[in-house]
């Protein structure tokens, strides 16, 4: 475990253990400046000077949220947010030193914090034309105060999960977390930590990235080996990735953010979706709020054992970064005006969010073609197949989930394009060829099935 990842862990511990006394305080006001108070100085901390960065990014974006006319300021909001994470990671080519690797953490999340306010303010201006009282409309109180206490407060600022303003304004106005039991559902989440941390590092001992960087590695090593290899890189990638989140997630439900009544079916990212009236009026009533059940689905940001052990690649990706993935889905995927684009478009501005390395693309960006490919074999063998031979093609199916996760997981760890280009020449791009082969045998065996079912049909 290197520094970057011992201070992660010791930031997380840290705001998990201050959510305890965060939640006893009463004062709304108090609460909301010493949220954003610790907020500030955990970015100061980790950031030193290199904190002007993301008071850059809150002070226009909030110029362009509340000056700005609501029925475009979103898109210019969207626009100078990714703008300006690209000038965040590029600082060395305008003589500005390069912020620490925790900052740029902090600047990813502040992107979507921000870009989503202006797309919710967007929707909220809609919703209030229209006369729709279901959802939060109260765009025209949102204040410069609002805008800080969203972007700096200490839940989620430096790993998240995304969660909505429309989240962070319950937390302080509505007294749900009041009666959850707060312990517990951390208890809940945490038990699974020490596992992931024992199995992190072992794999990391055994198997580091750092081998498959080395000429020994290319040069003793078999092309199955290197093949092989990809499955402890990706253990150890996802590992990381389910303690980050879990922690994450444990500051949400220690604070007491993100508790909402079962009722209103809360959704990850996006927090309720139903029952709004009821909810409101819930909230001015403790007898029926000490009788209510909650839970914590608007933080939920990943689903280990789901991801690990559900069917299909499109399933495995919907159960990790649910609620960054919700803000792209809503935001992104929804909008995009080409259809059939849509996914790529998705993909790779997710990559672009991730980083300016060459890997990010080629993980992010290919992932849409695996997702075609395993599309056709989810038709020929999966929909509509009832007998015996179900759970095999479903075990089959898996397999190459995983394995076409490890193999576009190495591009995504090793980053730079000649490192990524050593690896899958000596693997003979396998991964690859064998993916394009996959697709033309399940486009043929595909269009062979409909005509064999059309001609049943018409007999």
């Amino acid at each position: 475990m290197d520094l970057d990842d011992i201070i992660y862990m010791v930031i997380l511990l840290f705001c998990i253990g201050f959510g305890t006394i965060y939640r006893e305080i009463k004062s709304t006001e108090q609460k909301k400046w010493v949220g954003s108070g610790l907020g500030v100085l955990i970015i100061l901390i980790v950031s030193g000077y290199h904190i002007w960065h993301p008071i850059c990014t809150f002070l226009i974006n909030a110029a362009i949220i509340l000056i700005l006319p609501k029925s475009y300021s979103h898109l210019i909001s969207f626009g100078f947010s990714f703008l300006y994470l690209l000038f965040f990671r590029t600082t060395l080519y305008f003589g500005i030193p390069y912020p620490p690797t925790h900052t740029n953490m902090i600047q990813m999340i502040m992107t979507l914090k921000l870009a989503g306010l202006g797309f919710e303010v967007n929707m909220s201006y809609l919703n209030r034309k229209k006369g729709t009282s279901e959802e939060w409309v109260g765009e025209e109180d949102l204040t410069f105060l609002d805008v800080f206490h969203y972007t700096f407060n200490y839940i989620g600022l430096s790993t998240g999960p995304y969660y909505r303003y429309r989240t962070h304004k319950d937390f302080f106005n509505q007294p749900f977390h009041n009666y959850v039991s707060c312990n517990q559902e951390t208890m809940k989440k945490l038990v699974v930590v020490p596992m992931f941390v024992i199995m992190f590092l072992g794999a990391t001992y055994f198997w580091p990235l750092s081998y498959a960087q080395s000429d020994e590695f290319y040069a003793y090593r078999s092309w199955l080996y290197r093949l092989w290899y990809t499955w402890p890189t990706f253990l150890i990638f996802r590992l990381r990735l389910y303690i980050g989140m879990i922690l994450s997630e444990c500051i949400c439900t220690m604070a007491g953010l993100g508790a909402y009544p079962q009722l209103c079916k809360a959704k990850p990212g996006e927090g309720p979706t139903e029952s709004f009236k009821q909810m409101n009026a819930m909230a001015k009533n403790p007898a029926l709020c000490k009788t209510e059940q909650y839970d914590f689905e608007t933080i939920h940001n990943v689903n280990p054992y789901e991801a690990d052990f559900c069917t299909t690649f499109r399933n495995g990706i919907k159960n990790w970064n649910i609620c960054v993935q919700y803000w792209f889905a809503v935001n992104v995927y929804k909008r995009f005006p080409n259809k059939r684009l849509r996914t790529v478009a998705t993909m790779v501005l997710s990559a672009y969010w991730h980083g300016v390395y060459t890997g990010h693309y080629v993980c992010l960006g290919l992932a849409a073609f695996y997702l075609a490919i395993e599309d056709v074999y989810i038709k020929l063998f999966i929909k509509g197949n009832l007998g015996n031979s179900l759970k095999i093609w479903e075990w089959i199916i898996w397999f190459l989930k995983m394995q076409a996760f490890s193999y576009l997981s190495m591009a995504f760890v090793l980053l730079s394009l000649s490192d990524i280009h050593r690896y899958y020449a000596s693997c003979y791009y396998i991964g690859f060829v064998g993916a394009a082969l996959m697709y033309a045998l399940g486009l043929k065996l595909l269009k062979n099935k409909r005509l064999k079912d059309k001609d049943i049909k018409q007999n």
